[in-house]
């Protein structure tokens, strides 16, 4: 005998459609002849795909309580209907869309024509004018239940609702604390509603349980045709609050306090036991209730409603620690300046002729028996002429003394001896200072680019975070898309805009950016991904560039050497700007690698510390020419803007670069020497703005070489119609490598970039 299928019962589910049973029906008692608002609960439940067949059937079943069988065949007939749309949609494979709206309208038609119905008697209307009327105002609660409903049971524990969500969740609780009072009677609902209140006080512990009791009292004015349950219910929840500081059993206390002195005043004791009791115990109930809870729970459900207390104090706590840390960093950036100012003040003057000359004198003329003849004939300003000569040349001899000089001095190759003593040393002392004077020079730079980035930065950092309209757009439009965002921060201006915010963790990111780029009106991409707990992560959104960059590289080692003299380096520095560099190293093999490998690791690694692009050339170039003798090497940089599609060019002793702009060919040459030649330099600096489909070209001599000249690599370079820049730059090395009938003279190298608009 086949086995039957085991059936799966799920405790939430069932707690769901039971809970949905149990507010039909309260619906349907919240007017005085059963008439059916438990249709707008039903069409809520469809429209958040609830199963059709259990809801319809809890809607059928809910009908009993109008006691007529015309009221349950108009239900039959109204859940048949919104059934069968369901299956017949579910076979298709469509969602049920804005038309979902003319079905709820038709469903009234049942309503209309089956329901009994003997009108009003403070209305003077015929009873299908008052079923019309009733009808659209069924409608209306459908489409307010909908959002009350989706609020409820997919947002209300997990972010704040908004203005919206809670006067439809207010609604919802009017209708259905209607029907506790006309189903079940006064009592249960103050033990419902106090409960509910008592909740609110202990979890959210703020004034905003003033406001939340003042909507669980409405069903009972209505009820009682009296505002006098509202003011109750604002005491109720005061002195609630006024004692919660102390602990949840304190705030339980006075909210019994308060209602029991609220029943004397009623004149509830008056009459008699059971009425007493039973009052006393609508409140009782609900004291001993959150009495016996767990604080475990309680915290886990603080925690839950975090998100329902006011914000501002973290805010203001990370704006103080971001203005600290920006003034501290103001702090040592001047601190910083003032270093450079010091290492400029400390240059020492060189050694001077009359050092020199007064040297010499009293060294050797001293004790030399024709001084006084000397100074008779002003000798002395011949000494001056010898020691201009020896500071020119070098040393002096003979052929450099002034004839008076010569003719007179009883001691020339002692003069000439001591004179070439003193140069020499005085020559090393010189020495020492430049390069004492260049150390400090570069040292002062350093210390000023340090105290430019460090200022930047405190200027960042100091800018706060608000509050601002944007939040709630953007916290909106997720919530329409079913995305519960549980905090958003935007800070930041033009490009330095920052979008962060917290999702669940397998929320898409592509979808993030789609609905932030609708609901802010501006292009962004996601930057970062982090993971904060196992369900939750922090999404980091930043204003997408206009334009997208591609790249390509081909190379071919010199005949015969192991390595490649050319290095390149693509360096991404933040989400908009990059650096693609070209350094050729003088020669070839491993020396000329290494001085390139090394020229462009230094100018990466200042460019990343978003040094000042003047500091950063002087002191790579200062680096390059001490490290080794004769270490040369040519760079091809550019510094591109992927906002603007600007780029900065610096050229130092490299080949031409070209700009490929459809037709059109734009040559960028530079005049300067290689970098480390000598310990100043003077690069080229061009700025082009590249446009889509733009490609940039750098190449090492290697591949210039090998056109022959300019005009013939022009003309070449001016006949092709790329499409992506690999194929580009594989196509100018092979071209390069047949001029030179496959063998590869020098190191050859070609970096192309392409710009793209961005997707």
């Amino acid at each position: 005998m086949k086995k039957l299928p085991r059936i799966r019962i799920r405790p939430l589910s069932v707690l769901k459609y039971s809970g949905l049973a149990v507010g039909m029906v309260l619906c349907n008692f919240a007017l005085p002849f059963r008439e059916p608002l438990a249709f707008a609960l039903c069409y809520a439940a469809l429209a958040n795909a609830f199963d059709p067949f259990l809801t319809c059937g809890a809607y059928l079943l809910s009908s009993v309580t109008a006691l007529s069988l015309e009221a349950t065949l108009s239900a039959a007939v109204q859940a048949a209907f919104l059934l069968l749309v369901c299956v017949l949609y579910r076979r298709l494979g469509r969602p049920i869309g804005l038309e979902r709206l003319l079905y709820a309208a038709a469903a009234q038609l049942p309503f209309i024509f089956l329901f009994p119905h003997e009108g009003y008697t403070i209305l003077p209307l015929s009873p299908i004018l008052t079923k019309l009327i009733l009808a659209a105002a069924i409608l209306l609660l459908s489409v307010l239940f909908e959002g009350a409903l989706s609020a409820l049971l997919d947002r209300a524990f997990r972010m704040r609702l908004g203005a919206a969500d809670l006067t439809e969740l207010a609604l919802l609780w009017l209708i259905a604390g209607m029907g506790i009072l006309s189903a079940v009677g006064e009592e249960i609902f103050y033990a419902i509603a106090l409960t509910l209140l008592l909740g609110s006080v202990v979890l959210l512990k703020s004034a905003a349980s003033v406001p939340f009791s003042a909507v669980l009292s409405l069903p009972l004015c209505i009820f009682l045709r009296s505002a006098l349950p509202l003011s109750e219910f604002v005491i109720y929840a005061s002195a609630a609050l006024l004692l919660i500081p102390y602990g949840k059993n304190a705030a339980a206390l006075a909210l019994f306090t308060a209602y029991a002195a609220a029943l004397f005043f009623q004149g509830v004791y008056a009459l008699g036991v059971v009425p007493v009791i039973l009052s006393l115990a609508a409140c009782l109930l609900p004291v001993i209730l959150f009495v016996c809870i767990p604080e475990g729970t309680l915290r886990r459900f603080d925690k839950t409603l975090l998100f329902y207390r006011e914000r501002t104090l973290p805010r203001i706590a990370v704006n103080r620690s971001r203005r600290a840390v920006g003034e501290q960093l103001y702090e040592i950036s001047s601190l910083f300046r003032d270093i450079a100012l010091a290492f400029r003040m400390q240059d020492r003057p060189s050694v001077t002729a009359e050092q020199l000359r007064n040297k010499v004198i009293s060294e050797l003329c001293t004790a030399c028996p024709n001084r006084q003849i000397c100074d008779s004939y002003h000798l002395h300003d011949g000494l001056d002429k010898l020691i201009a000569v020896g500071r020119a040349k070098g040393h002096v001899n003979l052929i450099d003394l002034p004839s008076d000089l010569s003719a007179r001095c009883i001691n020339s190759a002692g003069l000439l001896f001591a004179v070439n003593t003193h140069l020499a040393e005085y020559a090393r002392i010189d020495l020492e200072l430049e390069t004492a004077r260049e150390g400090r020079r570069l040292l002062a730079e350093q210390a000023q680019g340090v105290s430019e980035v460090l200022k930047n930065i405190a200027l960042e950092q100091s800018e706060e975070y608000v509050f601002s309209d944007e939040e709630r757009r953007l916290s909106a439009a997720l919530s329409k898309e079913g995305l519960l965002s549980f905090e958003i921060f935007l800070y930041g201006e033009g490009e330095n805009f920052t979008v962060t915010l917290t999702l669940d963790a397998e929320t898409s990111g592509k979808a993030v950016c789609r609905i932030a780029e609708r609901a802010l009106g501006v292009r962004l991409t996601l930057s970062e991904k982090l993971p904060l707990t196992q369900d939750r992560a922090c999404f980091i959104l930043r204003k997408k560039p206009i334009y997208d960059a591609s790249f390509g590289v081909a190379s071919k080692t010199k005949e015969g050497e192991l390595a490649c003299g050319d290095t390149h380096s693509i360096l991404k520095i933040d989400e908009r700007r990059f650096i693609a560099a070209l350094s050729d190293g003088m020669g070839s093999g491993e020396e000329a690698r290494a001085v390139s490998d090394r020229t462009l690791s230094l100018l990466e690694s200042f460019y990343k510390a978003k040094m000042p692009s003047d500091t950063v050339l002087a002191t790579v170039n200062r680096l390059v020419a001490y490290s080794t003798e004769e270490s040369f090497s040519c760079i091809d940089l550019a510094a591109v803007n992927l906002d603007t599609g600007v780029a900065d060019i610096v050229k130092i002793g490299s080949p031409a670069g070209f700009v490929l702009s459809g037709e059109t060919l734009q040559v960028l040459e530079g005049e300067s020497l290689p970098i480390g030649v000598l310990d100043t330099i003077h690069p080229a600096c061009l700025r082009v703005e590249l446009k889509a489909d733009d490609f940039l070209i750098f190449m090492s001599d290697g591949i210039s070489s090998a056109f022959g000249s300019s005009s013939d690599l022009c003309a070449y370079l001016s006949r092709l119609h790329p499409l992506n820049p690999q194929a580009l730059a594989e196509e100018i090395l092979g071209t390069a490598l047949s001029r030179y009938r496959g063998v590869a003279e020098d190191d050859m190298t070609v970096v192309t970039v392409k710009l793209t608009a961005a997707a």
